[in-house]
Protein backbone atom coordinates (compact mmCIF):
# COMPACT_ATOMS: atom_id res chain seq x y z
CA UNK A 1 0.00 0.00 0.00
CA UNK A 2 2.91 2.36 0.69
CA UNK A 3 3.88 2.31 -3.00
CA UNK A 4 0.42 3.41 -4.16
CA UNK A 5 0.05 7.02 -5.29
CA UNK A 6 -1.94 9.11 -2.82
CA UNK A 7 -4.91 9.77 -5.17
CA UNK A 8 -5.42 6.01 -5.60
CA UNK A 9 -5.00 5.39 -1.86
CA UNK A 10 -7.63 8.07 -1.17
CA UNK A 11 -10.00 6.27 -3.57
CA UNK A 12 -9.47 3.02 -1.68
CA UNK A 13 -9.85 4.56 1.78
CA UNK A 14 -12.96 6.49 0.72
CA UNK A 15 -14.71 3.17 0.09
CA UNK A 16 -14.23 2.16 3.75
CA UNK A 17 -17.19 2.85 6.12
CA UNK A 18 -16.77 6.20 7.87
CA UNK A 19 -16.68 4.84 11.42
CA UNK A 20 -13.91 2.38 10.52
CA UNK A 21 -11.97 5.18 8.86
CA UNK A 22 -11.97 7.16 12.11
CA UNK A 23 -11.54 4.32 14.59
CA UNK A 24 -9.22 1.98 12.64
CA UNK A 25 -7.62 3.35 9.46
CA UNK A 26 -6.67 6.66 11.02
CA UNK A 27 -4.52 4.82 13.57
CA UNK A 28 -2.49 2.73 11.09
CA UNK A 29 0.26 5.28 10.35
CA UNK A 30 0.90 8.98 10.03
CA UNK A 31 0.28 8.90 6.26
CA UNK A 32 -3.13 7.25 6.65
CA UNK A 33 -4.03 9.65 9.48
CA UNK A 34 -3.26 12.61 7.21
CA UNK A 35 -5.30 11.13 4.37
CA UNK A 36 -8.28 10.30 6.61
CA UNK A 37 -8.20 13.89 7.90
CA UNK A 38 -7.90 15.34 4.41
CA UNK A 39 -10.56 17.31 2.58
CA UNK A 40 -10.02 15.22 -0.57
CA UNK A 41 -11.18 11.98 1.06
CA UNK A 42 -14.32 13.38 2.69
CA UNK A 43 -15.26 15.41 -0.37
CA UNK A 44 -15.01 12.21 -2.41
CA UNK A 45 -17.26 10.34 0.04
CA UNK A 46 -19.76 13.22 -0.09
CA UNK A 47 -19.72 13.18 -3.90
CA UNK A 48 -20.21 9.41 -4.05
CA UNK A 49 -23.28 9.69 -1.83
CA UNK A 50 -24.79 12.71 -3.55
CA UNK A 51 -24.01 15.19 -0.77
CA UNK A 52 -21.76 17.36 -2.95
CA UNK A 53 -21.52 18.20 -6.65
CA UNK A 54 -18.69 17.13 -8.92
CA UNK A 55 -17.47 20.74 -9.10
CA UNK A 56 -17.27 21.22 -5.31
CA UNK A 57 -13.94 22.48 -3.97
CA UNK A 58 -11.92 20.80 -1.24
CA UNK A 59 -11.03 23.68 1.12
CA UNK A 60 -11.29 22.50 4.78
CA UNK A 61 -11.34 18.77 5.42
CA UNK A 62 -13.21 19.20 8.69
CA UNK A 63 -16.14 20.84 6.87
CA UNK A 64 -16.67 17.96 4.43
CA UNK A 65 -16.21 15.42 7.22
CA UNK A 66 -18.79 17.29 9.33
CA UNK A 67 -21.20 17.50 6.41
CA UNK A 68 -20.87 13.76 5.83
CA UNK A 69 -21.47 12.77 9.45
CA UNK A 70 -24.34 15.21 10.04
CA UNK A 71 -26.17 14.01 6.95
CA UNK A 72 -25.63 10.40 7.98
CA UNK A 73 -26.98 11.15 11.44
CA UNK A 74 -29.82 13.37 10.26
CA UNK A 75 -33.02 11.88 11.61
CA UNK A 76 -35.99 12.83 13.70
CA UNK A 77 -34.87 12.88 17.34
CA UNK A 78 -38.48 12.93 18.61
CA UNK A 79 -39.56 9.42 19.54
CA UNK A 80 -43.10 8.22 18.83
CA UNK A 81 -43.93 11.38 16.90
CA UNK A 82 -47.21 10.07 15.48
CA UNK A 83 -48.74 8.11 18.34
CA UNK A 84 -48.01 4.65 16.98
CA UNK A 85 -46.80 3.68 20.47
CA UNK A 86 -49.65 5.36 22.34
CA UNK A 87 -48.02 7.92 24.72
CA UNK A 88 -44.71 6.04 25.05
CA UNK A 89 -41.66 8.38 25.37
CA UNK A 90 -43.87 11.39 26.17
CA UNK A 91 -44.26 13.05 29.57
CA UNK A 92 -47.77 14.34 30.19
CA UNK A 93 -47.11 17.84 31.51
CA UNK A 94 -50.80 18.68 31.71
CA UNK A 95 -53.85 16.47 31.10
CA UNK A 96 -56.85 18.75 31.45
CA UNK A 97 -60.40 17.75 30.61
CA UNK A 98 -60.40 14.11 29.54
CA UNK A 99 -56.65 14.16 28.85
CA UNK A 100 -54.79 13.02 25.75
CA UNK A 101 -56.10 10.50 23.23
CA UNK A 102 -54.67 8.92 20.06
CA UNK A 103 -56.93 8.65 17.00
CA UNK A 104 -56.63 7.33 13.45
CA UNK A 105 -56.37 9.79 10.57
CA UNK A 106 -58.34 11.57 9.22
CA UNK A 107 -60.62 11.35 12.29
CA UNK A 108 -64.12 12.75 12.67
CA UNK A 109 -64.52 16.07 10.85
CA UNK A 110 -60.82 15.99 9.93
CA UNK A 111 -58.62 15.98 6.83
CA UNK A 112 -55.97 13.57 5.60
CA UNK A 113 -52.38 14.34 6.54
CA UNK A 114 -50.09 15.56 3.69
CA UNK A 115 -47.88 12.46 4.07
CA UNK A 116 -49.16 8.91 3.55
CA UNK A 117 -46.61 7.71 6.13
CA UNK A 118 -48.53 9.32 9.02
CA UNK A 119 -51.55 7.34 10.23
CA UNK A 120 -52.34 8.65 13.71
CA UNK A 121 -52.43 11.86 15.73
CA UNK A 122 -52.69 12.98 19.35
CA UNK A 123 -55.80 14.95 20.30
CA UNK A 124 -56.49 17.27 23.24
CA UNK A 125 -59.59 17.85 25.32
CA UNK A 126 -61.68 20.73 26.71
CA UNK A 127 -58.93 21.98 29.05
CA UNK A 128 -55.21 22.41 28.37
CA UNK A 129 -53.29 19.25 27.53
CA UNK A 130 -49.49 19.46 27.15
CA UNK A 131 -46.83 16.80 26.65
CA UNK A 132 -43.05 16.93 26.37
CA UNK A 133 -39.84 15.11 25.53
CA UNK A 134 -36.22 15.82 26.43
CA UNK A 135 -33.60 14.92 23.81
CA UNK A 136 -30.11 14.08 25.05
CA UNK A 137 -27.93 15.28 22.17
CA UNK A 138 -24.79 13.53 23.40
CA UNK A 139 -26.64 10.21 23.69
CA UNK A 140 -27.91 10.72 20.12
CA UNK A 141 -24.33 11.06 18.85
CA UNK A 142 -23.86 14.84 18.74
CA UNK A 143 -20.65 15.34 20.68
CA UNK A 144 -19.69 18.41 22.75
CA UNK A 145 -17.11 19.84 20.34
CA UNK A 146 -19.60 19.70 17.48
CA UNK A 147 -22.32 21.50 19.45
CA UNK A 148 -19.93 24.09 20.91
CA UNK A 149 -17.82 25.01 17.86
CA UNK A 150 -19.82 24.15 14.73
CA UNK A 151 -23.17 24.87 16.40
CA UNK A 152 -25.23 23.09 13.72
CA UNK A 153 -28.78 24.20 13.07
CA UNK A 154 -31.44 22.66 15.30
CA UNK A 155 -34.63 22.55 13.26
CA UNK A 156 -37.99 22.08 15.01
CA UNK A 157 -41.22 21.22 13.20
CA UNK A 158 -44.71 20.38 14.36
CA UNK A 159 -48.12 19.87 12.74
CA UNK A 160 -51.46 20.85 14.23
CA UNK A 161 -55.10 20.91 13.13
CA UNK A 162 -58.62 21.41 14.42
CA UNK A 163 -61.84 19.55 13.76
CA UNK A 164 -64.02 21.32 11.20
CA UNK A 165 -66.79 21.62 13.78
CA UNK A 166 -64.76 22.78 16.80
CA UNK A 167 -62.30 25.61 17.32
CA UNK A 168 -59.06 25.03 19.24
CA UNK A 169 -55.92 26.59 20.72
CA UNK A 170 -52.37 25.35 20.10
CA UNK A 171 -48.94 26.21 21.55
CA UNK A 172 -45.32 25.09 20.99
CA UNK A 173 -42.40 25.67 23.36
CA UNK A 174 -38.83 24.47 22.69
CA UNK A 175 -35.76 25.11 24.85
CA UNK A 176 -32.08 24.41 24.31
CA UNK A 177 -30.64 23.38 27.67
CA UNK A 178 -27.16 23.16 29.15
CA UNK A 179 -25.70 20.27 31.15
CA UNK A 180 -27.26 21.83 34.26
CA UNK A 181 -30.65 22.50 32.59
CA UNK A 182 -30.02 26.21 32.18
CA UNK A 183 -31.89 27.70 29.20
CA UNK A 184 -29.39 28.63 26.45
CA UNK A 185 -32.05 29.55 23.86
CA UNK A 186 -35.83 29.30 23.68
CA UNK A 187 -38.63 29.47 21.14
CA UNK A 188 -42.21 29.93 22.30
CA UNK A 189 -44.97 30.28 19.74
CA UNK A 190 -47.90 32.56 20.27
CA UNK A 191 -51.15 30.90 21.29
CA UNK A 192 -52.57 29.98 17.89
CA UNK A 193 -56.37 29.99 17.66
CA UNK A 194 -58.27 28.11 14.96
CA UNK A 195 -61.95 29.10 14.60
CA UNK A 196 -64.87 26.70 14.99
CA UNK A 197 -65.83 26.86 11.32
CA UNK A 198 -62.43 25.95 9.86
CA UNK A 199 -61.37 23.68 7.01
CA UNK A 200 -59.72 21.08 9.24
CA UNK A 201 -56.48 21.37 7.27
CA UNK A 202 -53.13 20.45 8.81
CA UNK A 203 -50.77 23.36 9.52
CA UNK A 204 -46.99 23.19 9.92
CA UNK A 205 -45.08 25.35 12.39
CA UNK A 206 -41.28 25.48 12.25
CA UNK A 207 -38.36 27.19 13.96
CA UNK A 208 -34.61 26.96 13.37
CA UNK A 209 -32.08 27.63 16.16
CA UNK A 210 -28.76 29.09 14.92
CA UNK A 211 -25.79 30.82 16.58
CA UNK A 212 -27.06 29.77 19.99
CA UNK A 213 -23.66 29.67 21.66
CA UNK A 214 -21.71 26.88 23.38
CA UNK A 215 -23.05 24.57 26.04
CA UNK A 216 -26.19 23.07 24.46
CA UNK A 217 -26.62 19.45 25.59
CA UNK A 218 -30.40 18.86 25.61
CA UNK A 219 -33.49 19.92 23.66
CA UNK A 220 -36.76 20.28 25.57
CA UNK A 221 -39.83 19.98 23.30
CA UNK A 222 -43.34 20.73 24.55
CA UNK A 223 -46.62 21.25 22.72
CA UNK A 224 -50.27 21.24 23.60
CA UNK A 225 -53.73 22.60 23.09
CA UNK A 226 -57.41 22.47 23.95
CA UNK A 227 -60.75 23.10 22.29
CA UNK A 228 -62.62 26.41 22.50
CA UNK A 229 -66.13 25.00 22.68
CA UNK A 230 -65.60 23.13 25.99
CA UNK A 231 -67.28 19.91 24.82
CA UNK A 232 -66.61 16.82 26.90
CA UNK A 233 -64.36 14.39 25.06
CA UNK A 234 -61.62 15.09 22.52
CA UNK A 235 -62.51 18.07 20.35
CA UNK A 236 -59.31 20.07 20.88
CA UNK A 237 -56.11 20.62 18.91
CA UNK A 238 -54.73 17.63 17.03
CA UNK A 239 -50.94 17.25 16.78
CA UNK A 240 -48.67 14.79 14.98
CA UNK A 241 -45.39 14.29 13.10
CA UNK A 242 -43.37 16.46 15.50
CA UNK A 243 -39.67 16.56 14.68
CA UNK A 244 -36.32 17.85 15.88
CA UNK A 245 -33.34 17.47 13.55
CA UNK A 246 -29.70 18.58 13.71
CA UNK A 247 -28.49 19.93 10.37
CA UNK A 248 -25.45 21.69 8.95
Amino acid sequence: MESLPEPLLIQILASVPAVELILVCRLVCSQWKALVDSAALWLLKCQWEGLAGEDAEEEGGASWQMLYFLNKRKRNLIKNATGEEDLEHWVEVESGGDGWKIEELPGDFGKDFPSDEVHKYFVTSFEWCRKSQVIDLRAEGYWEELMDTIQPKIVVRDWYAARCDAGCLYELNVKLLSETDEVVAEYRSETIALPQDNEGEWNEITHTFTDYGPGVRFVYFEHGGQDTVFWKGWYGARVTHSSVTVEL
